[in-house]
């Protein structure tokens, strides 16, 4: 049997409460009650978005970019909103907003380092 596509999406962080926060304030994600103690899993569709306590043997401050090489990319229905609340706490934009063939997008560095992608064309 084919595989059928992404189903899950899980990221290890440094910090467990401190990333749930941030996803939680910035972007606005809903924990869902689904999920182990290491980790948070968001009520997020179609593919479940989940955080998770570093894996023994990972050191995220061992490399310069976690996820070098892997596009995380997130629809939002408010894109323009979420960069200028994270601009305007200080959080690192990565690409400034541009709207282009996946409506209003960009990115930023999420509190481990990972780069996320938002856009907003459904």
């Amino acid at each position: 049997m084919p595989a059928t596509g992404p189903d899950f999406l899980s990221l290890q962080t440094r910090d467990l409460e401190r990333s749930q926060a941030f996803y939680e304030r910035y972007l606005g994600l809903v924990r869902s009650p689904a999920g182990p103690p290491h980790a948070v899993v968001f009520d997020t569709t179609p593919i479940a978005f989940a955080l998770r306590d570093l894996v023994p043997g990972t050191d995220l401050d061992a490399v310069a970019q976690p996820g070098l090489g892997v596009a995380i990319w997130l629809h939002a229905t408010d894109v323009q909103a979420i960069h200028d609340a994270l601009a305007a706490d200080g959080h690192t934009i990565v690409a400034a907003p541009i709207d282009g063939p996946f409506g209003r997008t960009f990115t930023f560095a999420d509190p481990d380092g990972y780069h996320v992608t938002l856009h907003d064309r459904a």
